[in-house]
């Protein structure tokens, strides 16, 4: 072979002259093409972020929807433009805070973050600040202290510019009553409308006017693409009713699990409560404390007199009502009265406590009797074991089933009758339908309707992967029939074209009979119409159709004043407004008041941040490169 090269080396140069020419074009268009990645997705005045820091932002959203979503968490629908679009404007909008913060100055000072660190309660130790925890916690997340306090720094900064923007709002306490006030105007209103049916008989269509429509409108018409679809549902309720469990198999699990069906041992408590929050004086629970130890010394005495001095003395009125009954209480039954609960299960039947202590203040507990625990009877609980079995073998079976099922419907993909038949199940079939919402389960399941109208599934007639459905449940879809999108006939369609433009031109003739009418009322004119019986409306409260209620409410003026509109699909209306009675203003209690003042504050907050960044843009110049938005990894 050497041989041949050195005898023929002007061959061999052509050769490598032609091979070298295209291997040349090709890494020059693989550095352009490198080149226009490293240009970035996004420019931010000088900074840009590169195409691995939006990948890296999209995977971390996408592992907190995961996170968010659990088991129904399908990637696909993040991965839509709409979703990178949210992502690239989020980190658009951290870096102007960066940028503008490098501008301004602003930083955190070690006092401030001093501060911060050493009041953490992750990083205490006998309430004062432990640099060995702090440490010890920053690494375990694997970070520095002078990384974790450069994020800190930089996180306060942030907080601090943003604060001046949002909490910068000033809400008017007079704007704020004269809107409430508003709110509760009062006004009389007789309604009169013009119906389009009275002039539907009037229409006189041209003979080509549907047609003309028709040409001139067709993507009205057009019928989506439909498919017809068999599927297949494995689901784990179906496999618990072919699931059997014995008697034996129930009578084991009960003699097995008898902490299961014990219930909880319960004590009849009563208690005499002296009040002394711990927030009181420390004269008035001296002076509590003192009651309760004397009360105290008159039950060691005589036990059986805890009812007559609980109903003379105890400052819980509802027990002490009923000689200090508490009732019969369990372990873990009451928050509130932990300190009492604790002490009654410390009592022999019959005895009375110590001094018991909580946040109410002081308390004498007695007990009265115990019931001892108990376990339920085996035929009180046989069909609760027997039900939580099948469901524990089913969840099993489904389990070990999933796996089998998805091979075969993807091994056998020309037919779903083999998963059918393995395991007993009935395939289904839908008629013709489009991708559409609303659509019945299991089709509004967006990963269904995505797999079922994929190109390749409608080409091939094959079954659709074993998707999980998240509720126990694996489907598996496929395309038996397809019907290509098409334009309806003009025949088919003729009918509803012709309504629509009657309707339409019955609107324009009751608009201007509206119209005419109105004027003639704003005139002083009195023409023949039948208006409705006055009611009272509020701009909270009105019967009013909203395109009406809106003018009714603008009025102003000399009354009776008018108003009229045309109602879409329905005519023309008309409102006579008689009376209009002022909205009184609120009182200085009114929780509208502060409920409206803060929603109005969030508002005026949230246009102030939006305001602000939008100046941010325009100062830094923001520029999205959509080619390299929408590139995949």
């Amino acid at each position: 072979m050497f041989d041949a090269v050195r005898n023929n080396k002007r061959i061999v140069q052509v050769f490598l002259a032609i091979i070298t020419i295209p291997f040349a074009l090709w890494g020059v268009d693989s550095y352009i093409q490198s080149s226009a990645r490293d240009a970035g997705v996004a420019k931010i005045g000088r900074s840009k972020i590169t195409q691995q820091e939006f990948q890296q932002a999209m995977r971390d959203a996408q592992g907190r929807m995961r996170e968010q979503m659990g088991p129904s968490f399908d990637p696909s629908t993040l991965q839509t433009p709409e979703f990178r679009q949210s992502v690239i404007e989020d980190m658009i909008s951290q870096r102007l805070v960066d940028l503008q913060l490098d501008a301004s100055h602003m930083r955190a000072g070690p006092e401030a973050l001093g501060q911060i660190i050493g009041n953490n309660p992750a990083f205490l130790e006998n309430g004062q600040f432990s640099e060995k925890k702090f440490e010890l916690a920053l690494a375990e997340r694997g970070m520095t202290p002078s990384r974790f306090k450069s994020l800190l720094a930089q996180q306060l900064a942030e907080q601090q510019l943003l604060a001046g923007v949002s909490a910068s709002e000033v809400v008017s306490m007079a704007s704020i009553d004269r809107w409430l006030a508003l709110q509760d105007e009062v006004r009389e209103v007789e309604v009169v409308q013009i119906p389009l049916a009275r002039f539907m008989p009037q229409v006189k269509l041209a003979a080509d006017a549907a047609r003309k429509e028709y040409d001139a409108n067709q993507s009205r018409w057009q019928m989506p693409l439909q498919v017809k679809v068999e599927y297949l549902v494995l689901s784990q309720a179906a496999l618990a009713n072919e699931v059997t469990v014995s008697d034996d198999q129930v009578r084991k699990f009960y003699q097995d699990n008898p902490q299961r069906f014990a219930g909880a041992e319960q004590r009849h408590v009563r208690h005499i409560l002296i009040e002394a929050p711990k927030s009181a004086p420390a004269d008035k629970r001296k002076q509590a404390r003192a009651k309760a130890e004397a009360l105290l010394a008159q039950l060691r005495a005589k036990p059986e007199r805890f009812a007559e001095l609980a109903k003379a003395n105890s400052q819980d009125t509802d027990s002490g009502a009923k000689g200090g009954d508490l009732g019969y209480m369990s372990r873990g039954g009451s928050k509130d009265f932990k300190a009492v609960e604790d002490a009654a299960f410390a009592l022999k039947a019959g005895a009375v406590s110590d001094i018991v202590e909580s946040d109410y203040g002081y308390h004498l507990v007695k007990l009265d009797d115990v019931r001892s625990a108990t376990v339920k009877p085996f035929e009180q609980v046989k069909e609760g074991i027997l039900a939580d079995l099948k469901k524990e073998a089913a969840a099993k079976r489904f389990a070990e089933a999933a796996d089998s099922f998805t091979n075969t419907v993807y091994e056998q993909p020309d037919s779903l009758k083999p998963a059918a038949d393995k395991y007993k199940l009935q395939i289904q079939q839908t008629p013709l339908f489009a991708q559409v919402k609303g659509l019945p389960p299991p089709f509004d399941n967006p990963k269904v309707l995505k797999a079922t109208f994929a190109p390749e599934a409608i080409k091939s007639h094959r079954n659709t992967e074993a998707m999980d459905l998240g509720d126990g449940r694996l489907i598996s879809v496929r395309v038996i029939e397809s019907k290509p999108a098409s334009l309806k006939p003009f025949a088919e369609v003729r009918t509803q074209i012709e309504q629509q433009l009657t309707l339409k031109e019955a609107a324009k003739l009751a608009s201007a009979e509206g119209t005419r009418q109105l004027a003639a009322l704003k005139k002083g004119e009195t023409p023949a119409l039948e208006w409705s019986k006055a009611e009272k409306v509020s701009r909270g409260k009105s019967s009013l159709p909203p395109v009406l209620a809106k003018p009714v409410f603008r009025a102003s003026g000399k009354l009776p004043a008018y108003v009229g509109t045309e109602i879409p699909g329905a005519g023309y209306g008309i409102v006579r407004i008689r009376s209009i009675e002022p909205g009184k203003a609120p009182t200085a209690d009114d929780p509208r008041r502060r409920a409206f003042a803060m929603q109005y504050g969030r508002l005026i907050s949230e246009l102030d941040r939006a305001a602000y960044f939008a100046a941010l843009r325009e100062r830094y110049t923001v520029k999205i490169d959509k080619a390299a938005l929408e590139a995949k990894e």
